[in-house]
């Protein structure tokens, strides 16, 4: 009996420190860099908000967090790698409004339900519709008119199949009336680049990636989703105002961990994207390119992603929109 009790009495004690042990871990995080997987490639907007949120946490910590970039296979590639990485705190990666539309249209071998940690959301966002300056359209009606004048004839690039510059064009096509061909990319940067290029002829992008090129006319912009225009382009028209209402579909950018991180180190970096987005410079540098600060903790973003489950499942359905 005696050896009994002083076994149990050993066996609570190491419980214990191994308790303390982990707190003590957690308290100290980080000592060592910190990986950010980005599933596009570099250059567009996830990088733009990885980056911001990366110097966020540098400043804070005095640790380096490293960007890395892995496209390919509609994010599905990028994600995995983040779903399947130790979670330790070490590891942290670029989610979105994408995630969902992304399983509900192509086999996934991760489950964005169950195979994340969620920490944040960083900012929202609309889509432009911009057009290469060759399209005879100056205006959106102008620009309907000659995609019912030429049916599945104009392309319009994305920046992956499945994604919000996908989900967007698709309804657009149905409030308007149209048919326009889909050609996806591995990303935003290498999209506007063919855009840019001529191989395209619009795109629903992201402001983050194509404000400069508006400014300086090298892309026509039409309309933009969403309720208001954008205050870095004050003279484009919302969707509504220019004819076609309900072209309203806002994406978001976030960030999570793998699943099993410790709830301590999702809250502790949780709490410090919180206090960059609560900073008017970082509210600044956000609308200049096109984004809103968007902060939801843990538990709205996990609740946020499972609604949009919900949402892009009913738009599929309703679209007959097809993975491609």
């Amino acid at each position: 009996m005696t050896r009994l009790v002083l076994r149990a009495s050993l066996l609570g004690a190491g419980a214990i420190a191994t308790g303390a042990s982990v707190v003590l871990a957690q308290q100290e995080f980080p000592q060592r860099p910190i990986r950010y997987i980005v599933p596009y490639p570099a250059g567009g907007s996830t990088t733009y908000t990885a980056r911001l949120v990366g110097q966020r946490f540098t400043e804070a910590w005095g640790q380096q967090v490293v960007v890395d970039n892995r496209p390919g296979g509609n994010t599905i590639i990028g994600t995995q790698v983040l779903a399947r990485s130790r979670p330790d705190g070490y590891t942290v990666g670029y989610v979105g409004s994408g995630l969902a539309s992304t399983q509900l249209l192509h086999p996934t071998p991760y489950d964005g339900r169950k195979d994340f940690a969620y920490i944040a959301s960083i900012a929202s966002l609309e889509n432009l519709l911009v057009v290469h300056p060759s399209v005879a359209a100056t205006t959106l009606q102008e620009f309907i008119a000659l995609a019912k004048a030429r049916p599945g004839q104009i392309n319009y690039a994305t920046s992956s199949s499945g994604g919000s510059t996908h989900f967007v064009a698709e309804l657009f096509n149905a409030l308007a009336g149209i048919k326009t061909q889909q050609i996806p990319y591995k990303g935003g940067g290498p999209a506007v680049a063919d855009l840019l290029g001529g191989q395209v002829q619009y795109m629903m992008a992201v402001p983050t990636n194509v404000i400069a090129h508006v400014k300086n006319g090298k892309l026509r912009a039409l309309a933009v989703s969403g309720d208001t225009r954008l205050s870095g382009l004050p003279n484009v028209p919302t969707f509504t105002e220019a004819g076609v209402a309900g072209v309203a579909l806002k994406t978001w950018h976030g960030v999570a961990a793998p699943a099993g991180t410790p709830k301590a180190l999702v809250d502790k970096l949780s709490a410090e994207i919180g206090r960059l987005l609560a900073l008017p410079d970082t509210r600044e540098k956000l609308a200049a390119q096109g984004f809103d600060a968007y902060y939801n903790d843990p538990e709205q973003t996990t609740a946020l992603i499972k609604d949009e489950f919900v949402k892009y499942a009913k738009i599929i359905r309703e679209a007959n929109i097809k993975g491609e």
